[in-house]
């Protein structure tokens, strides 16, 4: 036994199922790091009696701590701003409407392709840190905003860029097939180019930890989807899908085909589309920002998913059309009030769930032996807590690898 730190006087908010109550509580609980990992946790009274002289005991004053909360859906890095969209919609303009006038997408896609590599990371490490400051330790950051080979590139190195200068583990997501861009007419031939020149100098370089496509009526069909899922496959990369946002064109159930990571969005997805998820093991991710910001009204099925036992991730899809939301915690209370997850399932959304949608199953967000020391300390009297006020903070601390990165008061 060789303990770096002891945590002591805490209430541990495990979100490990194995240990069949709610949070998988662990009332006045300890919690030892050794090498940033977690060596042990438990009750206090069940420490061991023989304590290494040289660790180093901290006193958590009764505060809760859970795992470092997880952003498994972002398009953080991107230029400009699409406020005035904002206004639009207000006036009756509705989203498809806004993209087909070549708003939408695409005006965040000119605005990026402008940008310098600075100037985006400049924007998107500003949006980093507010999200860091919650309590967010894991984020997927996707590309998509360039849709052409050297700005694509240039987003996913900013996102490289964030997780190496940040205290943040950074995923890195690959989604050219975002929309159309406005040198293509055929959505056929700008899917062979992301196949045949794009994807290949993003594998060669290591920028992506996985492969994304927007699959609806204003992105990209089902036959195109699958070309770009077996190029994606044939370069070892993981996919992942918007689907079923606007339509149910069977993206979801197409991914879950493909052994997809997740299916995201998913207001109209059937039941075909679960059982399939089901079957597979991917996660599906709600994004209540969107779902709020763009007043939907279509519900995900969100019964029918818990039913069918599919892990529910819940994330802020932070973006400048559909989900300027750079508030993770205030996606836990949206995800309550609107799609009626519990404050347990929302928080599993973001830790243990979000972890499962991006490959990182069992090495974060739980609390359990082994596990990355990636954790946060809370001034609440209850986990639910986080779930239930609407503004506000009440991150305390933030430990990423063991290490305190962050310290509110």
């Amino acid at each position: 036994m060789s303990w770096d730190t002891l945590l002591t006087g805490v209430r541990l908010a495990t979100m490990d199922p194995a240990r069949g109550c709610a949070y998988g509580a662990i009332e006045d609980g300890a919690l030892a790091i050794e090498d940033g990992r977690i060596a042990w946790l438990g009750s206090r009274v069940e420490l061991p009696g023989d304590l290494p002289s040289e660790v180093e005991v901290v006193d958590g004053e009764g505060r809760w701590v859970t795992p470092g909360l997880i952003d498994c859906h972002t398009h953080l890095v991107y230029g400009g701003s699409r406020a005035g969209e904002f206004e639009l919609r207000l006036q009756g303009a509705s989203y498809e409407e806004i993209a087909r006038r070549g708003g939408g997408i695409l005006s965040t896609v000119e605005a990026t392709r402008a940008s310098s590599e600075q100037e985006l990371y400049e924007s998107a490490a500003r949006r980093l840190q507010r999200f860091l400051a919650e309590g967010v330790t894991g984020i997927e950051i996707k590309s998509g905003y360039g849709l052409e080979f050297d700005s694509e590139l240039r987003q996913l190195r900013v996102a490289r860029r964030l997780g190496e200068t940040y205290p943040v583990t950074v995923s890195k997501t690959f989604l050219g097939a975002h929309t159309l861009p406005p040198e293509f007419e055929d959505g056929d031939a700008y899917i062979d180019y992301l196949c045949d020149q794009m994807l290949p100098a993003v594998a060669s370089e290591q920028l992506a930890d996985a492969v994304d496509v927007f699959c609806e009526s204003i992105g990209f069909n089902l036959a195109q989807v699958e070309k770009l899922f077996s190029a994606a496959r044939d370069h070892g990369l993981p996919v992942k899908i918007h689907a079923e946002q606007l339509s149910n064109m069977g993206g979801a159930a197409a991914a879950a085909g493909w052994g997809a990571l997740s299916a995201d969005h998913l207001e109209y997805l059937d039941d075909q589309g679960v059982a399939a998820l089901a079957a597979s093991g991917a996660v599906a991710v709600l994004l209540p920002g969107a779902f709020y910001f763009l007043r939907e009204t279509q519900l995900p099925p969100v019964q029918a998913l818990r039913d069918a036992g599919v892990p529910i991730a819940v994330a802020s899809d932070c973006n400048p059309g559909s989900s300027p939301a750079e508030s993770l915690l205030l996606m836990l209370n949206m995800a309550c009030t609107l799609f009626r997850l519990t404050p347990e399932e929302a928080l599993a959304g973001v830790t243990r769930n979000a972890a499962h949608a991006l490959g990182w199953k069992q090495e974060r967000g739980v609390i359990a032996a082994g596990a990355c020391a990636d954790l946060v300390l809370w001034d609440i009297e209850h986990p639910a807590e986080l779930a239930y006020f609407l503004g506000g903070n009440p991150c305390h601390q933030v430990v990423v690898a063991g290490e305190t990165v962050l310290r509110h008061g």
